[in-house]
């Protein structure tokens, strides 16, 4: 992009952040999306330092303040009534003062308030926002491992596909195979009132989704209770590598703000989790794959999610390069950015959720592992890829790689905020 293609591009990211501010807090987009979300809000954050810093730090502070009891961040909070979305306050029935969700998402909390502090033009600001969030994110990390890894493995697992924030990838099919869809109550989506149903989940598969929910629901959402209850365990390595990163982000993070206890655990959790994680490596592939918990078997199906673990810096220099010769392979047989699953597969699918379109928000969480890994030129390349699915197709929610239209929601916060991210850092 020119000088002046990226000032339009960041005036043009900036009109769909405001677009989409509810005061404290950004929804996803208008209609399909009307609460907050956990990693949109806090991946948005860095989108909106680049308009008020005082405000990102405000994103991360409304999510926190309904972090429940246990520690736990859930994956939606229910701010206004809105009949738009499926399944609303209503189904899940937490019981919170403010209704939310009763599972998480993926934990990009603590990289991002390192990257609001660090890179902060107000430091005594950064600083005493960051001080008071951080038992906070070291109390949703302590709670990963307590609810989600109760053998003490070094690694969590997913107990919906919904918290792996990849809903529908295809890295599920097999182990959602086990999870009945006897006695779910009737229910409409709303979701196909926005957007194409070619574009999204089968209904065999929110049965399933609803399944779990309700049997969630029936234990009283007592994460105690939950993982053991689950016929859905997974773990992913993408999920795992950022909560590795978001550890050792926090760890340094703490340090800096004189927190060594908090320092220390994390570091702690860290090493532990990094031992634990080569356990998901292929040769096969040549990337990580997901675990199934119930049959403690990989899952033969290559995604994103495995060559994501370059996010927190995983696997020694051949696999990481081995990643990036993977990424190179995916994109040949596409046009754009990074497909969410590789091409190649029969099951990849361009324009269904999760199944193979591209997202900005994951290739940006990606290229920012590979420059990590010394790998500048494949992340550079995963960078201009994603900016011309803006040129092509404007702030879509995500984008068939292959042709380049965008699909889901519009005028999508996560997608204007990787791109305020993007030009800022390149001006």
């Amino acid at each position: 992009m020119s000088r002046l293609d990226r000032a339009a591009a960041f005036k043009r990211a900036a009109a769909v952040l405001r677009e989409n501010d509810r005061g404290a807090y950004t929804i996803p987009t208008k209609g399909l999306y009307p609460f907050q979300w956990n990693w949109d809000s806090c991946l948005t954050a860095l989108g909106l330092r680049h308009l008020d810093e005082n405000r990102a730090w405000q994103e991360v502070e409304t999510l926190l303040d309904h972090q429940w009891p246990d520690g736990m961040v859930p994956h939606i909070v229910f701010h206004v009534d809105d009949d738009g979305y499926f399944p609303g306050p209503g189904v899940w029935r937490t019981g919170r003062p403010v209704p939310t969700s009763g599972i998480t998402q993926p934990p990009v909390l603590a990289y991002v308030m390192k990257r609001l502090h660090d890179e902060a033009g107000d430091r005594a600001l950064a600083r005493r926002k960051a001080q008071a969030l951080l038992a906070k994110a070291d109390a949703w990390h302590r709670w990963f491992y307590a609810c989600r890894d109760p053998k003490d493995t070094g690694l969590v697992a997913i107990i919906h596909p919904w918290e792996s924030g990849r809903d529908n990838s295809i890295d599920w099919d097999e182990a959602m195979m086990r999870v009945p869809t006897d006695g779910v109550e009737p229910y409409e989506r709303r979701d196909t009132r926005h957007v194409d149903s070619a574009q999204r989940p089968h209904k065999a598969d929110y049965d399933r989704f609803l399944w779990l929910l309700q049997r969630f629901r029936g234990l009283g959402w007592d994460n105690a209770r939950l993982h053991d209850a689950s016929p859905f365990k997974v773990v992913d390595p993408g999920f795992n590598a950022i909560l590795i990163r978001s550890d050792s982000d926090l760890a340094d993070l703490a340090q800096t703000l004189g927190e060594p206890e908090i320092a220390a655990r994390a570091r702690e959790r860290v090493a532990k989790a990094r031992a634990a994680f080569e356990t998901l490596w292929s040769d096969a592939f040549g990337q990580y794959l997901c675990l199934d918990r119930v049959s403690n078997q990989l899952i033969d199906s290559p995604s994103i999610g495995g060559l994501l673990p370059v996010f927190a810096g995983l696997g020694d220099g051949a696999r990481q390069r081995s990643i990036a010769a993977r990424i190179e392979a995916w994109r040949k047989r596409t046009r754009f950015g990074v497909a969410s699953h590789d091409p190649a597969d029969r099951r990849f699918e361009s324009k269904r959720y999760w199944r193979g379109p591209a997202w900005i928000i994951v290739n940006m969480l990606i290229a920012d592992g590979l420059r990590r890994c010394n790998l500048a030129d494949a992340a550079a390349k995963v960078e201009a890829g994603s900016l011309a699915l803006i040129e092509e197709s404007g702030f879509a929610e995500y984008y068939d790689p292959i042709s380049g239209e965008g699909l889901g929601g519009g005028q999508f916060t996560w997608t204007a905020a990787m791109v305020a991210e993007l030009v800022k850092r390149a001006a």
